[in-house]
């Protein structure tokens, strides 16, 4: 009898184990791992993402061949393509985060997701996480092309790594990739953000123009406007520009490339203003994000 009372108790007791750890659900890595995995395989499967892909690799290589970038090095096809990424790359990212969290809302992805033990947080992250890489990829590959292409048929005074102020070098197109990158993240974020305030597909594509004109166009001509109302002093300016993503982005390529390379010139941008001013862009559209997630 106390035998079979011993098996009963250590039966019941692993029973009550294994409904436990049952009920723990999947940690916080393994949620995220889902969700990213999920929307990489989405993205993977956009057409529209596709050619978005195709049509900016097109773009880069075209004006990188046009503007003689190829045999005149890595610096001038710097100058050379700022103007126009600045333009490109915020519509790709628009493109990949305006309807990645009202997708779900629609086809009832959010309230399946609310009845397990997932927090706003980790959904947020894990479509931020999958649509950045996807994103990183598309921007990364024409740069990097072009920086191959450069390397293979450019002067033997391009391959030369710069040691000194007034070199050409892979270095800079290197931090010009970087911050390229950088900047598109940026604005994945604020889609997003987008993304889980609206209520319909119209209206995400309504408020994804608009956010681009000001991206694009407000900030700048308000800097312009606070300069020549005496509002925002010169002394003040560099700062001043981080209040604008698309500005920070270009102040910050100026300042770490063609300043640098130059050896000579005056300051264009404050590198940790312009820093500080796309992380909290960046940190505050996701909280933005979660709490559209969570209301």
């Amino acid at each position: 009898m106390a035998g079979e009372s011993a098996s009963e108790s250590a039966s019941v007791g692993t029973g009550e184990q294994t409904e436990s750890v049952a009920h723990e659900g999947p940690t916080t890595a393994q949620t995220l791992q889902t969700i990213v995995g999920r929307e990489l395989r989405t993205v993977a499967r956009t057409r529209t993402i596709f050619i978005l892909g195709l049509a900016l690799t097109a773009i880069v290589l075209g004006i990188t061949w046009v503007g003689g970038g190829y045999q005149a090095g890595y610096l001038p096809t710097t100058v050379d393509l700022l103007t126009p990424l600045e333009l490109l790359v915020p519509i790709v990212a628009v493109a990949f985060g305006y309807r990645a969290i009202l997708d779900d809302e629609q086809r009832g992805e959010l309230d399946v997701l609310a009845t397990y033990p997932i927090s706003p947080r980790e959904i947020v992250l894990g479509v931020y996480a999958g649509r950045a890489i996807g994103l990183a990829v598309v921007v990364a590959i024409p740069l990097a092309a072009v920086a191959a292409a450069i390397a293979l048929t450019g002067d033997t005074t391009v391959a030369v790594y710069a040691t000194h102020e007034g070199a050409d070098s892979p270095i800079l197109f290197g931090r010009f990739v970087v911050l390229t990158l950088l900047f598109a993240l940026v604005v994945l974020a604020v889609a997003i953000a987008i993304s889980s305030v609206v209520s319909g597909t119209r209206g995400a594509l309504a408020l994804s123009v608009v956010a681009l004109v000001v991206l694009l166009v407000g900030f700048d001509l308000a800097l312009v406007y606070g300069l020549a109302e005496g509002v925002i002093g010169d002394t003040d300016l560099l700062n001043a520009l981080a209040v604008s993503p698309l500005s920070a982005y270009r102040g910050l390529v100026l300042e770490t490339t063609v300043v640098v390379a130059g050896g000579t010139g005056p300051q264009v941008a404050s590198p940790i203003a312009s820093l500080v001013g796309l992380a909290v862009w960046g940190l505050g559209s996701l909280a933005v994000a979660v709490w559209g997630v969570g209301r």
